[in-house]
């Protein structure tokens, strides 16, 4: 074995949640690319060639639990890159569904001591920290409808507030894995030109204009998102766990230095919010 073999996934069984589209079809080839069994489950259909497609609807735990068995067997990885940026459901779609996969494969024997998780998220849930007594209700609710119920109560069902528990979820469920030899992080990508980005145009692919545009560089294509989370979940990545890294091209962190005074405040707002 070389060195380098550590990036790749040689013998590898990997599923990737919401592969059709976007990061996560990028994320799907690459894993492919480098070597890996691939399977993609997503609502819409799976048209990557040599990979094995399987329908789920995540706001359905049932179609959940229908996915997992037609599947069967184990992972060496799990990329969560399913999402929708709002609507029914979302609550499900971006967070509890992604729950009940990790802790119904956990419960399945599903993912073996030397596995990964690698979720993406969102520069939206960057304040997890300060607004973890806010989620900390969520995260310990972890059957479906208790959780499905507090989103309700406490009306969270919004795409900030999903991503803020998936950040807090990645860095509390680093050593409760690793106990069991799993690691997982994740990925909070800047403007992407994926499908939903282009659906929220003006919105998704407008925020950093200004800083891409001064340091003359375009928005983050959807392969160049998956090399982050491909390698977070490869043996090279084995001392990371429980972060989530940050892949925008420096723009927060250009904000918060003042390095680039115009994203002071949305990058403040991002990491500080309460």
């Amino acid at each position: 074995m070389k060195l380098f073999d550590a990036f790749r996934y040689d013998g590898k069984r990997v599923l990737v949640v919401g592969g059709a589209s976007g990061m996560g079809a990028a994320t799907a080839q690459l894993a492919q690319d480098a070597g890996a069994e691939v399977v993609v489950w997503d609502y819409a259909e799976v048209t990557l060639d040599g990979v094995k497609g399987v329908h789920v609807n995540l706001a359905d735990r049932e179609s959940i639990d229908a996915a997992l068995d037609e599947t069967g067997g184990a992972f060496d990885a799990l990329f969560c890159c399913a999402g929708v940026a709002d609507g029914p459901g979302i609550e499900r779609i971006n967070f509890i569904g992604h729950r009940y996969v990790v802790d119904r494969l956990l419960e399945r024997d599903a993912l073996p001591r030397g596995s990964a998780i690698g979720m993406i998220s969102s520069a939206a849930g960057l304040a997890w920290e300060v607004n973890l007594p806010t989620f900390k209700g969520l995260l310990d609710a972890t059957e479906w409808d208790d959780a499905v119920a507090w989103v309700e109560r406490n009306g969270k069902a919004d795409y900030m507030s999903m991503k803020l528990t998936m950040c807090a979820y990645v860095a509390s469920q680093a050593y409760p894995l690793l106990k069991r030899g799993i690691r997982i992080n994740a990925i909070c990508p800047g403007p992407t030109d994926t499908p939903l980005a282009q659906a929220n145009a003006e919105m998704w692919l407008g925020f950093g204009a200004d800083y891409r545009g001064d340091v003359g560089v375009e928005a983050s294509t959807p392969l160049e998102q998956a090399y982050v989370l491909v390698f977070l979940c490869s043996d090279a990545a084995a001392a990371l766990s429980g972060q989530t890294i940050v892949s925008d091209m420096g723009y927060l962190a250009a904000g918060l230095t003042n390095a680039y005074e115009p994203a002071a405040p949305v990058a403040n707002f991002l990491v500080h919010n309460r």
